[in-house]
């Protein structure tokens, strides 16, 4: 049985990755007994259509750490990093993809990073996809940024350490998860990047493709340029409690 509140909490979107959620759990566990840190692993179950919501069980029967929530309605993974994040109990919050391609070793890295910001966003400096994928991040990366205005280098990575209280007043909507460095850093929050590990996908099926994502990352992109002329920065609040000093400006 979990405590009440532990150091870390991962949130793991799932949709149909039986054959690769259950060995990468255990690269978590291992990697996290090393550190000696109270942690939970939340996967969160997309509806998925093959054995994963079995495994997901099975981990968590035999896991105390392993969590599993499931969602009722195929939701996407926006929506699923929104799921671990409101169950999340950890100060910190580590999001991974469930495919095995972002590599736990890279978890002390994001972790120590963490020390003086509020976000450590993860980049893949050595990418192991297919060529097109490669350049079509590239594209996507250099216009995202140039629209919204602001630098991420590797916006298509989920590998990435947050503090839990920069996660409440997130905006919740379909695409989020691209461009949670923006949105936050558009709250004030500080942001550093960190290269982390990216292995070769060795089961199962990538969700994305050019055709999913082309012209939703198009629109996602104009909306995030509103957002950020709209965006209301860190506020100092009185009598609600201890009077929480104002976010640092974000550079």
């Amino acid at each position: 049985m979990l405590d009440s509140a532990v150091d870390v909490s991962f949130v793991l979107p799932v949709y149909n990755e039986e054959e690769c959620v259950e060995a990468l759990t255990a690269e978590i566990v291992e990697v996290m007994k090393g550190l000696g840190r109270s942690y939970e692993i939340i996967h969160v179950n997309d509806c998925s259509t093959d054995r994963s919501e079995e495994v997901l069980e099975r981990l968590a029967a035999s896991i105390p750490q392993v969590r599993v929530l499931h969602h009722s309605i195929n939701s996407g993974e926006s929506a699923a990093h929104a799921t671990g994040f409101q169950a999340a109990r950890g100060e910190i919050v580590v999001t991974l993809d469930a495919d095995g391609q972002n590599d736990p070793a890279s978890i002390p890295d994001l972790l120590a990073a963490l020390e003086g910001y509020d976000v450590a966003a993860g980049y893949r400096p050595e990418r192991h996809d297919d060529w097109v994928k490669r350049v079509s991040s590239r594209v996507a990366n250099a216009f995202r940024n140039r629209v919204t205005g602001d630098r991420v280098t590797d916006a298509g990575c989920c590998f990435r350490a947050l503090r839990r209280e920069a996660l409440r007043e997130l905006p919740v909507w379909n695409g989020m998860h691209r461009f949670l460095p923006t949105l936050l850093r558009c709250q004030g929050y500080r942001i550093t990047e960190v290269p982390v590990k990216h292995r070769p996908r060795t089961s199962g099926v990538s969700k994305y493709g050019i055709g999913n994502r082309l012209w939703r990352g198009l629109r996602d992109c104009f909306a995030m340029r509103w957002y950020r002329k709209r965006a209301i920065p860190g506020r100092r609040v009185r009598g609600a409690g201890p009077e929480r000093p104002a976010r640092p400006e974000a550079r």
